[in-house]
């Protein structure tokens, strides 16, 4: 994630999928100062997967998103990293390395909003992956 979840509200509910998610699969949360830093760090994890969050990425609704997570770890994707971007984006270097551009939705969130969205979702989709009745 480009920059830091400031608000503490929005921290509690990441915080709260973070842990939820942790049970269904390793999760790891970084906060990055800029798209330099976040380079610096993908260059480490050349085998993981990539996927940058853009309002012009491919749009998903939940039951998508978990068929295409499940379809990555069938094939067996150890790693995938989702690149958050701040207020400003991401330089196009970042997104030259991205395998996939997602979109959370048409609508414009904060990027602090966007995250907690996203980990909301990815919780979703494990749910929906593991046949729990949470997804309706």
């Amino acid at each position: 994630m480009l920059g830091k979840t400031r608000r503490p509200e929005l921290r509690t509910v990441l915080d709260d999928y973070v842990k939820r998610i942790s049970r269904s699969c390793p999760i790891e949360i970084t906060e990055v100062r800029d798209g330099a830093a976040a380079g610096r760090k993908l260059d480490f994890n050349r085998a993981a997967t990539v996927v940058l969050l853009d309002a012009a990425g491919k749009n998903l609704d939940s039951n998508a998103l978990a068929k295409w997570l499940g379809e990555l770890r069938d094939r067996g994707s150890r790693e995938i990293i989702f690149l958050c971007g701040d207020a400003d984006g991401f330089p196009d270097s970042l997104r030259q390395r991205a395998h996939q551009k997602l979109s959370l939705s048409q609508m414009t969130f904060s990027h602090e909003l966007a995250r907690v969205v996203l980990a909301e979702q990815l919780y979703r989709a494990f749910a929906i992956l593991s046949g729990s009745p949470y997804p309706k």
